[in-house]
């Protein structure tokens, strides 16, 4: 098996870590001013959150740059309505509001977080 566990760069670990819990009903599982690991129900990492310049990683020296270029961080949820409530009650920069997607034929809305990265949230049946 093979998972693909990205890691982005924000600028306050601490609040974005909080904004991801609150969106999509995960967890911390590390936390930390620098580095943080969320995790879904079944203890599963989903997304690394690593603070801008710490530990002399190439890609995540600059916050300078245009965050997020070439990325989408695409979730998929089971209930993406909850997800989309959480969405508004956080005030998420909305992109897309939720609507069948017509080439995988699943209801997706997309919004950006706190630090502009994209994300598309997208329910788990067609």
């Amino acid at each position: 098996m093979i998972r693909t566990q990205p890691i982005i760069a924000v600028e306050d670990v601490k609040k974005s870590s909080n904004w991801y819990q609150r969106l999509l009903q995960c967890k911390s599982g590390h936390g930390g001013p620098t580095f943080e690991i969320l995790l879904n129900e079944q203890e599963e990492q989903i997304l690394s959150l690593h603070k801008w310049g710490d530990h002399d990683h190439p890609t995540l020296s600059n916050p300078d740059i245009t965050v997020g270029n070439g990325l989408i961080l695409y979730f998929v949820v089971d209930d993406l309505d909850l997800i989309w409530k959480n969405a508004e009650s956080l005030n998420a920069t909305i992109e897309n509001t939720p609507q069948i997607n017509p080439n995988s034929g699943r209801r997706e809305f997309s919004v950006r977080d706190i630090d502009g990265y994209y994300l598309s949230i997208c329910s788990k049946k067609q």
